[in-house]
């Protein structure tokens, strides 16, 4: 299909005078076409038009918006390897890579599909009227969930299909019942033109209103400011960087109506190896942290950003393993010329730190925007907040902790983050039980004996954790339960039976899960 650069406002396509081009990271040259920038007025349109989209599409039943949901799956494989070539053009990332993610990002789709149709996702309730209770009756009480209204999704630079135009943010906001307006991240345009093509096919296959969706690219911050900052919309998925996400709250928060912002920013994602766990296998826990660490050239949310390991006579087994898988690991081109940068000054902190040692770095190259591995070490007693900072790509710092109560001291100091990582043995149990009430205090998903890069898509999985991994530790952005960012409860009071939602009426309850005076059903 042959890009056209316009913007999708509903299913207009829509050309501006500004436009902007996207770079290929791998050989540093622009790539056409140029793409249109939205403006104000844009802003305004795609708006309006999702406001007006909100009634209908929310009323629309569970299977009709099931059925919705993979239609876009279906659209967006049809495209075939045209949408994987322009993502590698865009991003640097493998085709093997593009492949697995475009897997993911329809299978997720699919997944809310199955997520509507059971249907336990609207939170039934319900509290039958006690007419005879004493000393006062009551009333016939039943609760739903209902969606929250038009949502604004940011597309993230290191996932271009999986968290972008057709990722996690949108399915799961769609799934609700809320239209969506996609801001296209600046770096990949054509490949989110194609997946919003996808999109708005879907749309006018299924016959929904056109403001369920559309994509407003630009290289300015103004345009996600001004969409954050729009009454019309009532939520906001984002991934990115901290400073973006906290830019992007603060707008939301100083709003007349103040919304939430679901953003998840920054994490270092801690690996704690504890002593049986080294004893058995520090060489190969050196060479399996170095490939979790520059897989994706280490541009992961979940990168192993920090290793604690307690001194004994196996951590130089594991440091000395892991720098030498290091030496060997070629530099991979990273997502953007900016992000490499970003990447080479945070490393260049860290080398120039007079507490951090510097252990190993990648091997060499010449290629554009490829970034060096680099591994660093620290005692414990010297890590600070600015050791501690996330460096986005293949830089880690390993924290060599003198005993237990210098390893607790450490793991108290840490902001939230995404995931913590236990290596153990059964030796090691009670003094990982001892960490578990800290690590759940400040982690979203503890794992054990694996590392954290790779986030399975399910019902049960967290993909959050206390600022700043999430502006709301209190959600998911992967997984089911992402859906519930986008709803709200509503409490229907002695309404008859011709007036409740059809999940609520009387003859509905043996077809929803719901809780029964308290007893859940299904």
């Amino acid at each position: 299909m042959p890009l056209t650069g316009q913007l999708f406002i509903g299913r207009e396509r829509v050309a501006t005078s500004q436009t902007f081009r996207a770079a290929n990271p791998t050989t540093a040259s622009l790539i056409d076409p140029p793409f249109s920038s939205a403006g104000a007025a844009e802003v305004e349109r795609a708006c309006q038009l999702a406001s007006e989209a909100f009634d209908q599409y929310r009323a629309l039943d569970n299977e009709t918006r099931a059925k919705f949901l993979e239609t876009i799956g279906d659209r967006i494989m049809a495209l075939g390897d045209e949408l994987l070539e322009r993502a590698n053009a865009e991003s640097g990332l493998p085709l093997a890579r593009l492949t697995g993610e475009r897997g993911r990002t329809v299978g997720q789709l699919r997944l809310f599909a199955d997520e509507l149709r059971k249907g336990g996702w609207q939170g039934v309730r319900i509290d039958p009227a006690m007419p005879d209770r004493k000393p006062l009756p009551r009333a016939d009480l039943r609760q739903r969930k209902v969606p929250l209204g038009p949502v604004v999704v940011f597309g993230a630079s290191n996932f271009p299909l999986a968290f972008s135009v057709a990722g996690g943010d949108t399915a799961s906001a769609l799934a609700a019942g809320c239209p969506v307006i996609v801001k296209g991240h600046s770096a990949h345009p054509g490949t989110s033109e194609l997946v919003a093509q996808a999109i708005s096919e879907a749309v006018a296959q299924c016959g929904l209103h056109p403001g369920v969706f559309s994509l407003l690219n630009g290289d300015k911050r103004d345009l996600g400011a001004g969409l954050v900052a729009d009454p019309r919309i009532k939520a906001v998925g984002f991934t990115g960087s901290r400073g973006g996400g906290v830019a992007l709250m603060k707008i939301a928060a100083a709003r007349k109506e103040p919304i939430p912002v679901y953003a998840e920013m920054s994490s270092v994602n801690p690996v704690l190896l504890l002593p049986g766990a080294l004893a058995a296998r520090a060489e190969a826990l050196g060479k399996e942290f170095v490939g979790s660490l520059t897989m994706g050239s280490g541009q992961f949310c979940t990168n192993p950003g920090l290793v604690f390991a307690l001194e004994g006579p196996h951590v130089d087994t594991f440091i000395q393993s892991a720098a030498a898988a290091l030496g060997g690991a070629a530099p991979q081109v990273m997502l953007t010329a900016g992000i490499y940068d970003a990447f080479q000054k945070g490393v260049d902190r860290l080398a120039t730190n007079k507490s951090v040692k510097t252990i190993a770095r990648g091997a060499d190259t010449q290629g554009a925007n490829c970034g060096r591995g680099a591994l660093f070490s620290v005692p414990a007693g010297a890590l600070t907040h600015e050791i501690a900072e996330e460096v986005f790509g293949a830089s880690s710092v390993i924290v060599r902790c003198a005993n237990e109560a210098e390893l607790v001291d450490a793991l108290e100091k840490l902001e939230g983050q995404l995931t913590a990582t236990l290596h153990v043995t059964e030796q090691d149990y009670p003094i990982a039980q001892k960490l578990l009430p800290t690590l759940e205090r400040k982690v979203g998903r503890i794992l054990a004996n694996g590392w954290p890069t790779g986030v399975e898509v399910s019902h049960a999985m967290v993909h959050g954790g206390p600022y700043p991994a999430t502006s709301d530790s209190r959600t998911t952005s992967v997984g089911t339960l992402a859906i519930e960012r986008f709803l709200r409860p509503v409490c229907y009071q002695d309404l008859p039976d011709a007036l409740l939602p059809p999940a609520l009426k009387r003859d509905a309850q043996s077809a929803t899960p719901h809780r029964f005076d308290g007893v859940y059903r299904s």
